[in-house]
């Protein structure tokens, strides 16, 4: 089962409270609760565990910048993942899953019409609800749109204003991406035309792909990156146990991304496609992380760490629009493709003297493309056409709306921080305090 139109859940809720007496009547079997209370459950742990990749991002951004810039990257992390919560009950989830009430049908939803959850004590057979209940479904859906701005937040590490930032996370995980995301998993037109995504290779990473990518090239690069001669200048992270740690955890964080988007784990096929997908998302990582070892072996002589990391999260991304239909063989190959993917493409970009400090964008947006993509190998119902038009909807999108989004924050208040500043590190030049001040600024 892919992800499916949850319009009506709340309706079909409501609708049942006359027949809340019927309760004291009737106990209702395993069989009849059985369904909504396993999918409901499913919903609740894999959303800790997508809750968990905020840490793994978090993690990873303080291991792949610098010691003086470490403490404005947890506090960007914990703040964009607080906003995120409030902006998608306070707008974003009844944009995206708008169900009867379309502004403009299959695009744009209600504005401001709060989310409400289930009525205390409604038992799933007296609500009629077969599927699971409302408030787990929206507490794993508002989990996805924090991954997506966590994206944005490695790739414009060290030169950008906290303020502006999160003025944009705000209007990202506020309208933007659940829009965007209304068009696929809210029954919109992408839903319709047949785009397949399973998880969200696409509209999750891609978006924050797009979004980072838009803001990378508003802001630029970081003082003394590129030389005049075309030069890449390395700039080593601080602490790159603390960046495998992050990887490991959105490692795990992901059998919840992928397993969780089953959406069901009410019969014997459901629970045995979200081992399937656990397998697979597995293998895919793995894949992608031998993958760039062998390859930063081969080109540069020694294997590079950070690339082997961002080829496990390659290959997380490529799996992740279609973690169900490949044999694990399918898995290893896609994942596989990932990691080449992120090796070849983050020396692209600096030729390109576009700065993503973590390497988000090869990571999210071009093994999203990429795993959007694959779908067509294993689904038989998906259309290389049709994933493509959806690849081309996404990026026009979220990559021009997020330029005027940019430029308009850099006009009315600036994004990027002064050179004094940057020099010096944004954790005492934008806060006033040092993740490590018994060291020495990096």
């Amino acid at each position: 089962m892919n992800r499916i139109t949850k319009t009506g859940l709340a309706a079909a809720a409501l609708t049942a409270l006359p027949t809340l007496a019927l309760a004291q009547d009737a106990t209702p079997s395993f069989d009849e609760i059985g369904p909504y209370i396993m999918t409901t459950l499913l919903f609740c742990m894999a959303g800790f565990l997508v809750f968990f990749m905020a840490a793994g991002f978090a993690m990873l951004e303080g291991g792949l910048v610098r010691s003086k810039n470490v403490t404005m990257q947890m506090t960007k992390n914990i703040a964009l993942y607080s906003f995120a919560a409030i902006m998608y009950w306070l707008i974003g989830f009844n944009l995206m899953y708008p169900g009867d009430g379309w502004m403009v049908a299959g695009w744009v939803g209600p504005f401001f019409s709060t989310t409400v959850l289930d009525p205390v004590g409604v038992a799933a057979a007296d609500a009629a609800l077969d599927y699971a209940s409302i408030g787990s479904d929206f507490f794993f859906q508002l989990v996805f749109v924090a991954a997506t701005a966590s994206i944005v937040s490695g790739a414009l590490a060290e030169r950008i204003k906290l303020w502006p930032f999160l003025i944009f996370v705000i209007l990202l995980t506020g309208v933007m991406y659940p829009i965007s995301g209304s068009w696929q998993w809210g029954g919109g037109w992408l839903s319709e035309a047949g785009f397949s995504d399973f998880a969200g290779s696409t509209v999750v990473h891609s978006v924050g792909g797009w979004a980072a990518l838009a803001g990378a090239i508003v802001l630029g690069p970081r003082l003394g990156k590129y030389s005049k001669d075309g030069k890449v200048n390395p700039m080593p992270g601080s602490n790159l146990a603390l960046a495998t740690l992050g990887t490991f955890i959105l490692w795990l964080g992901w059998f919840g991304f992928n397993g969780g988007s089953q959406l069901a784990m009410g019969t014997v096929g459901d629970v045995s496609d979200v081992s399937r997908i656990f397998a697979n998302t597995n293998m895919a990582a793995a894949a992608g992380a031998v993958t760039a070892l062998i390859l930063t072996q081969v080109l540069y002589k020694k294997p590079d760490l950070t690339m082997v990391l961002n080829g496990a999260l390659a290959g997380l991304v490529s799996i992740t629009a279609e973690p169900l239909a490949p044999s694990l063989f399918g898995a290893l190959w896609i994942g596989a493709i990932g990691g080449v993917i992120v090796v070849f493409t983050v020396p692209l970009l600096d030729k390109l003297k576009i700065d993503d400090v973590v390497g988000a964008i090869p990571v999210h947006l071009f093994a999203g493309i990429w795993g959007t993509i694959a779908v067509i190998f294993y689904n038989s119902d998906a259309s290389l056409g049709t994933q493509l038009m959806g690849i081309i909807a996404y990026g026009v999108f979220t990559f021009v709306g997020s330029l005027i989004l940019w430029f308009i924050l850099k006009a009315v208040m600036g994004i990027r921080v002064s050179e004094e500043a940057e020099i010096n590190g944004l954790d005492m030049a934008e806060l006033g305090m040092e993740a490590y001040p018994e060291f020495s600024k990096g």
